[in-house]
C-alpha cells in the first residue's frame, strides 16, 4: 500500500496542481486546481484515478481557479481551506482583476478543515495541519505513511511564502514553519505551490528564511 501524487504546472503563474491517490484502490484527492481544467482531468483519466474530492490549502486564485469547473466536471465535493480564508474565496472576482485571470464567482466549500482534521481517500489517510501567515486559512496536508506533505504556498524550496497579502503575517508563518512543520521530520519530502520539491531536513540546512541558527563560537 503506498501514496502516489503527480504535480501539474498550470497557468502562466506556473503553480503545482497535485493528483493524489492510493494505488492499492487508484481512489485519489486533487490538491490546489488552479486552472488548465481539461488537462488535469485527461491526466487523471489517463492515470486511471477515481478522484473523489478537491481539496485547497488556502484561498489565493492562482491555487483554486479550476475548482468551480473542476467540481462541476467531476461532481466532487470541495474540502478546506481553514475557514479563515473564506474572505479570500468571497473576493475571487476581485482577485481575477488583480492577477488577469479569467473572472471566478466567489464559491465555499463543502467543507471548512481545521486542525487535526483528515481526509480519506481508499486506504490513505492526509493529516491537515492549520498553518497560518501566508494567509490566515492555510492548510498543510501530511501523509504519514509516505513522509510527503502538500505546503501549498507556505515553504518554498530556498524561499518561504509572500506575507504582504490582507491578513499575511511574516512572524506567524515562520512560527508555522518551525513549530508544525520541522518537527515531522526532517526526512519529510514537502512539494510547494510552486517550483521544486524539497525536505524540511535541506530546508533547515539551507533556506535563509527558516534555516536553524548556526552556533556563535
Amino acid at each position: 500500500m503506498s501514496l502516489q501524487y503527480q504535480s501539474v504546472p498550470v497557468t502562466p503563474f506556473q503553480q503545482n496542481c497535485s493528483i493524489v491517490w492510493c494505488d492499492q484502490t487508484m481512489k485519489g484527492v486533487i490538491v490546489d486546481p488552479g486552472g488548465e481544467v481539461e488537462h488535469l482531468i485527461t491526466i487523471i483519466n489517463t492515470l486511471g484515478v477515481t478522484l473523489e474530492k478537491i481539496v485547497l490549502t488556502h484561498g489565493h486564485l492562482d491555487h483554486v481557479g479550476g475548482t468551480p469547473e473542476l467540481k462541476s466536471a467531476m461532481n466532487v465535493p470541495v474540502i478546506g481551506p481553514h475557514i479563515d480564508d473564506a474572505f479570500w474565496l468571497q473576493g475571487l472576482m476581485n482577485q481575477s482583476q488583480m492577477f488577469g485571470f479569467p473572472p471566478i464567482d466567489p464559491f465555499e466549500p463543502t467543507q471548512w478543515l481545521q486542525e487535526g482534521d483528515t481526509i480519506e481517500f481508499g486506504e490513505e489517510v492526509l493529516q491537515v495541519i492549520h498553518t497560518p501567515g501566508h494567509t490566515p486559512g492555510h492548510v498543510v496536508l501530511y501523509s504519514q505513511s509516505a513522509n510527503i506533505a502538500f505546503v501549498g504556498d507556505v515553504l518554498f524550496n530556498g524561499a518561504i511564502g509572500r506575507t504582504d497579502f490582507p491578513k499575511g503575517d511574516y512572524q506567524t508563518l515562520i512560527n508555522s514553519i518551525k513549530n508544525k512543520l520541522w518537527p515531522l521530520g526532517n526526512e519529510v519530502r514537502f512539494i510547494p505551490g510552486h517550483g521544486p520539491e524539497s525536505t524540511f531536513g535541506q530546508e533547515r540546512k539551507t533556506n535563509p528564511f527558516v534555516a536553524d541558527e548556526m552556533p556563535q563560537y
